[in-house]
């Protein structure tokens, strides 16, 4: 993930109660991600079912839904992306069964933020490629084998699409040069012969 890319960027949620630090993490990841800060756990669900949220910096101690809780539910709310707890909390074995994908221990420098951001945004990038790919292939077969009035109307084609088409968005807002696999996919022949 290039800092100067002019594409677009991934979308980055910093939660976060308290306010100063909450903004001073969002100036650190400026350039490299759209940063929406929220300050409690409600005011984050409610971001996550608005915004396609790529990244969660989260927080783990807040009043009424606590990060731990908002990282409990996250599931119930379709997220799809990666969370990187952002804490003044030393982790202990609880961390085992909780669903984050990393772990960082205030004060938090700003490369070591950055760089955190950039690999979670890399990994949920390749993963999104493979969805796409996947979603790319049932929709190209079904366009190279059936004549555009078979297929215009069907539903199930519509959503394949679709689908397609905002995987291929979202893994052009998370890796740097997805072009030359975009290219190298629609390379491959599908149509029978």
């Amino acid at each position: 993930m290039d800092d100067s890319a002019d594409g677009p960027l991934p979308n980055a949620l910093l939660v976060d109660d308290e306010k100063e630090v909450a903004d001073a993490y969002a100036l650190r990841l400026r350039g490299l991600c759209d940063v929406e800060t929220v300050y409690s756990g409600d005011s984050a669900l409610q971001m996550v079912d608005e915004w396609d949220v790529d990244i969660i910096l989260l927080d783990r101690h807040m009043p009424g839904i606590s990060g731990d809780e908002v990282l409990d539910r996250l599931e119930d709310h379709s997220f799809s992306g990666r969370v990187i707890m952002v804490t003044a909390i030393d982790p202990g074995f609880d961390v085992l069964d909780m669903p984050f994908d990393d772990y960082l221990c205030k004060p938090v420098d700003r490369e070591d933020i950055r760089e955190a951001v950039r690999q979670q945004c890399r990994i949920l990038g390749y993963k999104t490629l493979g969805a796409y790919f996947s979603a790319e292939s049932k929709r190209s077969v079904i366009e190279a084998e059936l004549p555009e009035p078979e297929r215009g109307d069907h539903e199930g084609y519509q959503r394949a699409t679709e689908r397609a088409e905002t995987l291929k968005e979202r893994t052009k807002r998370l890796l740097d040069d997805p072009e030359t696999l975009f290219d190298a996919f629609d390379d491959i022949e599908r149509e029978g012969r």
